[in-house]
Formats: C-alpha cells, sequence, structure tokens
C-alpha cells in the first residue's frame, strides 16, 4: 500500500487482489483542484468530509455526505473543494468486468446517486478492501454493490425483491467452503464451478444460512484454529495451518468469534 503525505495532502493507495479493482484510492485535500481529465476506468466515489464540486460533460455536480457517484471511463472531468476545509474521499476504480461500457450513456445523464444503504454498503467495501485476507469479503459486497449500481443506471431502482430461495445452490456453496476451509476460494471462481452469478450466489447463501460466505468460512477456519490452539500449537504455526494470511489475520477473526486473541485462548487452555 503506497501512502503519502504532504503538507495539505494525505493520500494512500493500493491494489488488493480482488477481481474487478483496478486500485483503491484515499485521499484528504484541503485545497487541491483536479484539472480536467478522464480514467481508463470506471471511478466508484464516496465523500467522508467536505463535499466536491465537479463537472462532467460540461454539467456541475456535486458530492453531499450521502451520495455515492459513478464517473464512467473515458469522459473529461474534474473536481475541487466545495465547502471550506477541503474534502476527505474514498475512491475504488473498477474494470468493465464490473460495470460495461454500455452503461457509460447512463452514467453520464445521472452519476450521482443518493441512496443511504448504497452509500453503507461502499463504506463496507472500502473496509473489506482494506484488510489483507479478507478478499472474499470484499469480492462479496463488491457483487451486491456492482448489482446496485447496474440496476441505478438501468433505471431499476425500486427496492430489490427479496432473495429467491435456492437451498440447493446454497447446500453447493456450503460444500464448496467445506472442502476449501484452508485453501480458500475466490467468488468468480465458485461462481464458474456452481454456474451462478456471484451476487446470486452471496445472496442464495445468506438467505438460506443466514450468515454470508465470507462469515461461515471464517467460522469454519477459527473453529479449527481453536482444535489447533488446544492442541498446544503456536498462534503462528496455527494461523498458516487454518488458511489465514498470519497471525494478526487469525488475531483479528478469533478475538471477533471468541472474545479472546488466540494466545490467551491457547493460555488459558492449557492443564
Amino acid at each position: 500500500m503506497a501512502a503519502e503525505q504532504a503538507g495539505q495532502a494525505e493520500v494512500s493507495a493500493w491494489r488488493p487482489r480482488v477481481p474487478g479493482v483496478v486500485e483503491v484510492f484515499h485521499a484528504h485535500f484541503t485545497e487541491y483542484a483536479y484539472p480536467m481529465h478522464v480514467h481508463e476506468a470506471w471511478t466508484l466515489l464516496i465523500v467522508d468530509d467536505g463535499a466536491v464540486r465537479y463537472d462532467l460533460d460540461r454539467h456541475e455536480h456535486g458530492t453531499p455526505h450521502d451520495t455515492v457517484s459513478l464517473l464512467p471511463p473515458h469522459v473529461p472531468h474534474n473536481g475541487s473543494p466545495a465547502l471550506p476545509g477541503g474534502f476527505r474521499k474514498r475512491v475504488v476504480y473498477l474494470d468493465s468486468s464490473r460495470l460495461g461500457e454500455e452503461l457509460i450513456g447512463a452514467a453520464v445523464d445521472g452519476p450521482d446517486l443518493r441512496e443511504p444503504v448504497l452509500r453503507r454498503r461502499v463504506g463496507q467495501l472500502h473496509s473489506a478492501l482494506g484488510r489483507r485476507g479478507d478478499e472474499l469479503e470484499a469480492e462479496s459486497r463488491l457483487a451486491l454493490v456492482g448489482e446496485r449500481l447496474r440496476d441505478h443506471l438501468r433505471h431499476r431502482v425500486a427496492d430489490p425483491e427479496p432473495p429467491r430461495r435456492d437451498p440447493v445452490l446454497a447446500r453447493r456453496l456450503r460444500d464448496l467452503l467445506d472442502a476449501r476451509v484452508v485453501d480458500g476460494v475466490q467468488l468468480e471462481e465458485a461462481a464458474r464451478l456452481l454456474h451462478a452469478h456471484p451476487a446470486h450466489l452471496v445472496r442464495a447463501f445468506s438467505g438460506a444460512y443466514g450468515i454470508a460466505p465470507h462469515q461461515y468460512l471464517m467460522s469454519r477456519r477459527v473453529g479449527r484454529a481453536r482444535r489447533l490452539l488446544l492442541d498446544g500449537l503456536p498462534p503462528g504455526e496455527v494461523a498458516s495451518e487454518t488458511g489465514f494470511c498470519d497471525q494478526a489475520h487469525l488475531t483479528r477473526h478469533f478475538k471477533k468469534l471468541v472474545g479472546v486473541t488466540p494466545g490467551r485462548y491457547r493460555h488459558r487452555g492449557a492443564r
């Protein structure tokens, strides 16, 4: 992850191991103004503090706090602070596998989407993208965000229907996750293997079991980690044996599900 802090600007940027994501970019600017420019990727933007004023296709737009802005590729735009004190923003750049070029015209006509649920989901996506080892969660959240963005651009923005029950598909995904507890599986690979759209796969699993696929996988890994810790293995070795990318990754999920760190759990379990 590249980061820079200089004067009145703070930026960080990285490329996560999540299909479809070209770059993640977080920035805090107090005075900087972007000149007219273009991107090859879709720009999915939320502003956490302040607001941005920008021109897109010769029309002025703004980004109040509850807005999700989606700027299409190849269309010139600029950007500058709309309020004193600048702005703090989070951006995900997406390639055409997530949003096709046939949707560019609709995005030019309506780039600012005021939907609190979508705004919250994009924030959750950023949180997952910033955690190494949680790529399945990021993929799942991106699949649902992408589906909602496409609905907006195609003017299907009514409240989403309840997910269709698909217990057979849900059970097949659970069997796949059970077989890949340590190695894991990318959502796109699971979708190919099970012949289902990624967003439908997430909805079917969550509807059947009341838990998202990434939560189920982490629960299985933590359960296996508990047994190995009670067998006396040190946390670092347990992390590698149970599919976590490192001990910090294990500790984060273990404490979330068990309430204590792996080290304390192992110590208390020793008799």
